[in-house]
């Protein structure tokens, strides 16, 4: 039998929630719905670990991540959440499951199922890792650009932003090109998008360009300390690392930090 705890502090989604677990779980005992951090944090000192966790993030009186600091649990934990995908991928990475509000019975069961699978091994359902979500569920939390829409004649159309290869200005145009070889104009200017892109990904080598690491195909040393680098595709303009920027750009090549 499948011992369950649900941590939900909204009454109708958790008799949702409880409900289509019952009809997806027969056999499942849910052992407890509770409402707020604190009650979670006695409930656990009180009772043994169940099987599953099914968890909502924000809560009554703080945050399910609370719950997790003051209790190691080493259960899976499925959370339940409506935050954006930012955060979930932060859950991926960290290996834990997640449903997104409002429920689905077929993720439900995929994820009942996913549990399923993993259970029997240790090593496919690690302990949470509560640094790793706190970072994903921070506020401050950087959102980066996932894509740009450009427009050429009459169409319009979306690029995601890993398709990018490099960004520069051209007689005061802003443009995207593409590792395709193809370019657009884009309405932000380069101050606009140092900051709207993710520094691991992507550096400012000058005033005029910002490059993907992916579309840095060979590099030379240059005078005054500086870099030149060709690109793939290649650009029409010459492209070297300023003088101001050399050394920032080594650091960003070796870790990828650039702040």
């Amino acid at each position: 039998m499948l011992r369950i705890l649900l941590i939900e502090d909204e009454e109708p989604a958790a008799k949702r929630l409880e409900k289509m677990i019952r009809e997806a779980e027969p056999q499942a005992d849910i052992l407890a719905v509770i409402a707020s951090a604190s009650s979670a944090i006695s409930w656990f000192a009180a009772n043994e670990e169940p099987d599953l966790i099914f968890s909502d993030i924000q809560l009554a009186d703080g945050t399910s991540f609370d719950v997790f600091r003051e209790v190691n649990v080493k259960c899976p934990v499925i959370f339940v959440t409506a935050y954006d995908q930012y955060a979930i991928d932060a859950f991926k990475l960290n290996s834990v499951d997640y449903l997104l509000k409002p429920l689905k019975k077929d993720e439900l069961t995929a994820a009942l199922e996913k549990y399923r699978t993993t259970r029997p091994s240790p090593a496919a359902t690690p302990a949470l890792d509560i640094q790793k979500l706190l970072q994903a569920y921070s506020p401050q939390a950087p959102v980066y650009k996932t894509r740009f829409i450009v427009r050429y004649g009459d169409h319009i159309k979306t690029i995601p932003t890993e398709e990018a290869a490099y960004f520069y200005t051209e007689d005061k145009v802003n443009f995207i090109t593409t590792f395709e070889g193809r370019r657009y104009a884009i309405d932000m200017n380069l101050d606009q998008l140092e900051t709207a892109l993710d520094p691991k990904l992507f550096f400012r080598i000058n005033r005029q360009f910002i490059v993907s690491i992916r579309s840095i195909a060979e590099m030379f040393a240059y005078t005054k300390g500086r870099v030149l680098i060709k690109l793939n595709p290649a650009a029409k303009q010459e492209t070297i690392v300023s003088t101001e920027r050399s050394a920032e750009f080594k650091s960003w090549l070796d870790d990828g930090n650039q702040r």
